[in-house]
């Protein structure tokens, strides 16, 4: 639920530091790997997790997710298991927020109620549809709405004042900042460019800023989470699954969780080095 995030995020502001938000594909590099993965995210430091639903043209993502999603197709995944993941997981955390990601056609296919009702019924919280720009998702949050779901909207650097006053209109949970022109997991934004465009969305929304795109390593991380209100980690994620994919089950999970505990003591730690305030 939106509420569920917003409790969140007042809780990162009242302890003075941002939230790491870790993306990993569901049904990779299988169905159970993924959820002891998923399962133990919260105990190694994810603040919010998202979970994508393996697509085949999953054209805003790089190569690392692009591989993911095939992996994860390969071994039957599909967004019907991953809302039956969503489900199990919230069965074992009430508490952290977990948001759905990914593209329109499967949502198509399976029909917008249909959609918001099951993801009301796995404890999901919201939803990022890469490729549901303002104009095309009214039904959507329409349909979301009496589940008090999260549309969650995107804004880049090529979004102008008017554009992203289009982006906020029923935009709820947080807004997502992709701080690059491009694909996931392959360039990073400049620390200046990311400090000026965080300061001038938040003129503009009292949402939380989350900037994701290219941060890979904890001294991206630690630059990020001295202004912005969540650094969001995909990429990097998803490549330790890609390292050794087949390997025994305890051990991929292992390769994962190191990343994100290296990746949230630097989000941690980001405003303590300097006695920053975002």
């Amino acid at each position: 639920m939106t509420a569920r995030l917003s409790q969140r995020f007042a809780s990162l502001k009242r302890a003075n530091r941002a939230a790491l938000i870790t993306y990993i594909m569901a049904s990779d590099p299988d169905h159970e790997t993924c959820f002891e993965i998923l399962r133990a995210l919260p105990a190694a430091g994810a603040d919010i997790i998202e979970l994508g639903f393996p697509f085949t043209d999953p054209m805003a993502d790089g190569p690392s997710i692009q591989k993911a999603a095939l992996r994860a197709l390969k071994a039957d995944g599909s967004l019907k298991q991953t809302l039956e993941l969503a489900r199990r997981f919230r069965e074992t955390d009430e508490d952290t927020p977990l948001i759905l990601m990914g593209y329109a056609n499967p949502i198509e296919s399976m029909g917008y109620e249909a959609f918001a009702q099951a993801m009301h019924a796995s404890g999901a919280d919201g939803a990022i549809v890469v490729d549901l720009p303002p104009e095309e998702d009214a039904p959507l949050r329409a349909a979301f709405t009496p589940h008090d779901l999260s549309i969650i909207r995107l804004a880049t650097p090529t979004t102008d004042d008017k554009r992203l006053t289009k982006v906020l209109d029923g935009a709820a949970g947080f807004l997502y900042y992709v701080s690059v022109a491009g694909i996931t997991g392959v360039n990073a934004a400049s620390t200046h460019a990311i400090e000026s465009a965080v300061t001038r969305l938040k003129r503009a929304t009292t949402l939380p800023i989350a900037v994701g795109f290219g941060v890979r390593e904890p001294e991206a991380a630690t630059a990020i989470a001295k202004h912005a209100d969540a650094v969001v980690v995909g990429s990097a994620f998803v490549d330790e699954i890609a390292a050794n994919p087949n390997g025994a089950r305890e051990d991929v999970v292992e390769r994962v969780l190191r990343k994100v505990r290296l990746l949230s003591d630097a989000v941690r730690s980001a405003r303590e080095i300097e006695g920053t305030r975002a």
